[in-house]
């Protein structure tokens, strides 16, 4: 081959997205478009002909993305979404916002879903709390706040009078967000609190307390403070409802959680007729969404038709990161802030504190 015909030889692009072949295997499409640019460039060589006349700059993958498949319309769905996202800042809110996160349906998401949103405000900038007050420490678990018996925890608050800021500790993987862990003890604390005086309000002062010592302090003002619920209507849960003033409910995209739902908010009515007036349920989030079955649809749709004003726009999927995180003792946030679900939570956060 002359010199003339190695300089005009012309490199294929790659293999788009939408193709068959790079549906199975887009790696591997890559791998031999490289190939071929460098078969191309050693025969250039060897005709004296240098590599910059012939091998052009590689493009940049996305640039090349069919949208004509299902899955390339997803990425640049999500690419849009995390550029909507980047560089957002979020309002503080004028005074601190407390939200008890609740369903009497266990497995939707309530613990999962308190700490990714706390992670995604303090991420953000805004000084969070988390509250764990479910015996399993799930919520303590996944921000890396050590819980076991020896540890002070909400439990010696509710029961022994211990200050708040005796107890909260530093999350370490995000600023800006603390922590009052669980323990083991609160499984027994349902029945200690029935003899105990104010029973229902002794989570409310303790979060009282804590903001005016913070306040002499001078330390900042809490924006938000999030109270993670056992899937039950025990004593804990009604201090979490006595003690907030809005509350948060994840519903799972399935039959059942409907039904727990009404129950739900019959159990709200009645705490808001004789403990806590003020409280409201703000917020409602769609969890474990599977996009691929009918059902989640209708779930999500008939949730939307009589919750237009609650239900949040972002709906979170069901995702493997999500599930994976608590076993490195991370959130979703910082476990693999790239994918779905760290980018629905963001985008639900960013919805909660904008309203």
């Amino acid at each position: 081959m002359t010199s003339s015909e190695a300089s005009t030889q012309r490199i294929p692009p790659f293999v788009s997205l939408g193709s068959a072949r790079a549906m199975v295997a887009p790696s591997i499409a890559q791998a031999d478009s490289w190939k071929h640019v460098n078969s191309v460039s050693n025969r250039s060589k060897a005709a004296g002909v240098s590599r910059e006349t012939v091998a052009p700059a590689v493009p940049n993958i996305m640039d090349s993305i069919d949208d004509s498949s299902p899955i390339a319309r997803e990425l640049a769905h999500e690419n849009k979404r995390r550029e909507k996202l980047m560089g957002r800042g979020l309002p503080k809110p004028e005074n601190t916002r407390i939200f008890t996160v609740s369903n009497q349906k266990g497995g939707v998401g309530k613990t999962t879903t308190t700490v990714n949103i706390a992670a995604a405000l303090a991420a953000a900038g805004l000084n969070v709390l988390v509250i764990d007050i479910d015996p399993q420490g799930n919520a303590s678990t996944a921000l890396g706040i050590e819980h076991h018996a020896d540890v002070d925890s909400i439990y010696d608050v509710l029961i022994n009078d211990l200050p708040l800021k005796d107890v909260v500790a530093q999350c370490p993987d995000i600023d800006n967000l603390i922590c009052a862990p669980a323990t083991i003890h609160l499984a027994g604390a349902e029945i200690e609190l029935v003899s105990l005086v104010a029973r229902e309000q002794r989570l409310r002062r303790a979060i009282d307390v804590y903001a005016k010592e913070r306040e002499k302090a001078g330390e900042p003002r809490l924006d938000f403070i999030f109270i993670d619920c056992p899937p039950s209507l025990g004593l804990l849960t009604v201090n979490a409802f006595c003690a907030a003033g809005e509350v948060l409910i994840p519903i799972q995209c399935e039959y059942y959680a409907l039904e727990g739902l009404s129950q739900l908010l019959k159990n709200i009515e009645m705490i808001q007729k004789h403990l806590n007036a003020d409280l409201v349920v703000s917020t409602i989030l769609l969890t474990m969404y599977d996009g691929r079955t009918n059902l989640a649809a209708q779930v999500a749709a008939e949730v939307r038709q009589h919750f237009p004003n609650q239900v949040l726009g972002a709906v979170v999927p069901r995702s493997v990161r999500i599930s994976e995180a608590p076993s490195y003792q991370q959130t979703v946030m910082t476990y693999d802030p790239s994918s779905s679900g760290a980018l629905s939570y963001l985008e639900a956060a960013a919805e909660i504190a904008e309203r």
